[in-house]
Order: C-alpha cells, then sequence, then structure tokens
C-alpha cells in the first residue's frame, strides 16, 4: 500500500500511522510531511524503523527550503515518479 502523508509531523499522529505501516508499504511525504525527513529527526527514525521506502516530493521540498537538512536516506520524488509510485500501488492511504 502506499502511503502519502501531507501533515507536518508536529501535526498529526504520526505514531498512528507508523502502526499501520507493513514492510511491504512505501510512504510518500508530500506538503508538510517532508518536515518529516529532515537529517537525523525522531520522525524519520520511527518510520525507518518499520523498513519501508521513504520518499518525499522534490517540489515540495523545494518550497520549504529543505534541500540542505533533507536526510540523503530520503529519495526525492519528481511528479512523474510519483505517478509511477501511484500506479504501482494498487490501494492508496492519505493522511
Amino acid at each position: 500500500m502506499l502511503y502519502t502523508i501531507a501533515s507536518s509531523p508536529f501535526n498529526c499522529d504520526l505514531a498512528a500511522i507508523v502502526s499501520l505501516l507493513t514492510p511491504e508499504d512505501e510512504v510518500l511525504l508530500i506538503q508538510d510531511g517532508v518536515l518529516a525527513a529532515t537529517n537525523a529527526g525522531y520522525y524519520l527514525a520511527m518510520l525507518q524503523e518499520k523498513g519501508v521506502n521513504i520518499f518525499a516530493l522534490k517540489d515540495d521540498v523545494e518550497a520549504r527550503g529543505l534541500q540542505t537538512v533533507l536526510s540523503t536516506d530520503v529519495p526525492q520524488l519528481t511528479y512523474q515518479q510519483f505517478v509511477l509510485l501511484t500506479v504501482k500501488h494498487s490501494q492508496h492511504f492519505a493522511w
């Protein structure tokens, strides 16, 4: 399943989302959700512990000026790659 997280980790119950994840899932951080992918962050570590692939939408990272603080463990996707990710997963959960 693809999980898209659009809310800032400071304004949502990220722990609840993480509790739903399985190793087969993938997470795409969009809008203010990209804040969860900053270097050495508590929220990023929480996601990584689940063993899921984590991505961030490049345009949202750039719009928030986070290019220099985004973890190198989180690939940045273009909108085209975002579309391919949604095609790959038959189920999608938006948070």
